[in-house]
């Protein structure tokens, strides 16, 4: 998975850097302008049944990473068009509880550890290769890190990978009985395409960023239908 994510980021970086040179091309100009965007986000599902979000602890958080190719109107340089390549990861956590993502059933077991055996941590991490597009609008174009922004769009992803990853073995009662990491992986239960209303506003390089999908996170009738919504900060620049 990473390297399939740095050869796409390497790809595109390409492409930014001869972006830079402003070649008009039609109705565009090609010129800098947030070529290089960091999201780090506060993650949550949407649609999560009670005896599941009961068991969702600790700050759920993602990282999204994008390079851009920015091409702005030339008869309105204030407005831009920006499509881009990048990876999206999200990060669930959850206690006394064990997602069986390996199982050969016909619905994911997301199992109640109450009172069973069970890991300190755990985590459920899902990441994908996305193509985000943006409809921009800047302030003052020729000062981009001293304008007012603000985006919306969509990204469309193919999924890399799902894993589960659990820490410290213990038992019923909190007691330590193996300190060693436990990871699976496997992308059967979980769709592979993911799509997402996405929407930033901020000033020069810093904005805050949210996503919400617009398809489900599970295949159909393997679970619940949940969806992914993001909000954090967004660094952007070059």
């Amino acid at each position: 998975m990473k390297k399939i994510g740095l050869i796409a980021l390497a790809s595109l970086l390409t492409l930014s850097i001869s972006a830079q040179n402003k070649k008009k091309m039609g109705g565009f100009t090609s010129q800098t302008g947030d070529h290089f965007m960091v999201q780090l986000t506060s993650d949550h599902w949407i649609g999560t049944p009670d005896s599941i979000k009961s068991h969702m602890k600790g700050l759920a958080r993602g990282l999204n990473i994008y390079l851009m190719l920015d091409q702005r109107f030339k008869g309105n340089p204030k407005l831009s068009i920006a499509f881009g390549l990048g990876v999206g990861s999200s990060n669930m956590y959850f206690k006394n509880m064990g997602i069986d993502v390996k199982a050969k059933t016909s619905k994911l077991p997301f199992n109640n550890l109450d009172s069973l055996n069970r890991f300190k941590k755990y985590k459920l991490t899902t990441a994908f290769l996305e193509v985000p597009i943006e409809f921009r609008f800047t302030s003052d174009p020729e000062n981009d890190s001293k304008a007012i922004k603000a985006a919306v769009g969509f990204k469309v992803g193919t999924l890399l990978n799902v894993h589960t990853k659990g820490k410290t073995l213990q038992d019923k009662d909190g007691r330590t009985l193996n300190n060693y990491v436990a990871k699976e992986s496997a992308k059967g239960f979980f769709n592979s395409t993911r799509i997402a209303a996405t929407a930033r506003v901020g000033y020069g390089n810093f904005s805050v960023a949210a996503s919400y999908q617009l398809n489900n996170i599970f295949k159909d009738g393997v679970a619940a239908d949940v969806k992914l919504f993001q909000i954090g900060l967004c660094i952007s620049g070059l």
